[in-house]
């Protein structure tokens, strides 16, 4: 019998553009995915996509389940947000704090998708720089901060794991290497945002560890810290996805750090009170959904 969770996967697929990364967002194994897409396809006699197209293409089968998806999902969706409203009176505010300052070129679109969703919950972001997003949730000025993953007072959400390039000028000393270690950093100036040295990767896990000497430099906005790559005033370690279009219009280059690369988790902090309201869970869902679609060398975290 098809179910909803068959059009879920369906449309999953379609939006994660992979097996790999549907299953991430399905919070499933690839496995059992795999085992549920071959039951789906025993019942209706043949495939419902292309194997090795990439993006993936569905056959005409395929495609007449994602038009049926199209037309059930958003309405049982809706239904299930409404029901939340009558039994929780989800409506409210949320303020959202970043501790990530990246994270605006994937949040703006996020947001609107979810006002879509809540027009009558009131989002915004906490505006200005706060070198510890947590005290806001301590403080009661924030109702959820995307970044680290906090201590136990918090609840907390997985989002994804990113990779973080080193981003330098095109004619940089380091830019005949394809990887980085850590003594190659020495003596270098290192452009970072203006957060403690505890919450920057590169010089947490890397560069303090192997007593590397550097110079620091700091700028509020991405923009300011890639011009100021481009013009040759130091390196910067930046997410993939916040470097891919300038490194594709060949403006920097960018290379990774290590044999493995240098990963990092990205999580949804709320007060314990606010895991369990409704627009909170649909929040973290839209950020999973819009990201597995749109940036491209994350993996989705379970």
């Amino acid at each position: 019998m098809l179910e909803i969770r068959h059009l879920r996967t369906l449309s999953a697929l379609r939006s994660a553009g992979s097996l790999v990364r549907a299953a991430q967002l399905l919070n499933l194994t690839q496995s059992a995915l795999s085992h549920q897409i071959k039951l789906l396809e025993d019942r209706y006699g043949g495939p419902l996509f292309e194997r090795k197209s990439v993006p993936i293409g569905f056959t005409a089968t395929g495609s007449r389940l994602l038009k049926l998806a199209d037309m059930l999902l958003p309405e049982i969706e809706t239904a299930e947000r409404e029901v939340a409203r009558l039994m929780q009176g989800d409506t409210g505010q949320l303020r959202v704090a970043l501790e990530c300052h990246t994270c605006f070129d994937w949040l703006m679109p996020v947001m609107d998708e979810f006002r879509k969703r809540w027009p009558e919950v009131e989002i915004d972001l906490v505006s200005g720089f706060h070198s510890e997003p947590a005290d806001l949730l301590r403080s009661g000025e924030a109702d959820l901060v995307i970044g680290s993953a906090y201590g136990p007072e918090f609840s907390t959400f997985p989002l994804f794991r990113f990779e973080i390039l080193v981003v330098m000028a095109q004619k940089h000393r380091l830019a005949q290497q394809r990887r980085l270690s850590a003594a190659d950093f020495e003596g270098e100036t290192l452009i970072t945002y203006p957060v403690p040295e505890e919450r920057i990767d590169l010089i947490r896990e890397v560069l303090n560890p192997a007593h590397v000497q550097f110079q620091r430099r700091t700028a509020e906005l991405t923009v300011a810290v890639l011009q100021l790559v481009a013009s040759r005033r130091g390196i910067a370690a930046l997410p993939n996805w916040a470097i891919k279009n300038y490194v594709d219009y060949d403006y920097v280059i960018a290379r990774p750090v290590g044999e493995q690369g240098l990963w990092s988790d990205l999580f949804v902090s709320v007060p314990e009170a606010q895991q369990h309201k409704a627009y909170v869970l649909d929040f973290v869902n839209v950020i999973r959904e819009q990201c597995a679609a749109s940036l491209d060398g994350i993996k989705l975290l379970s």
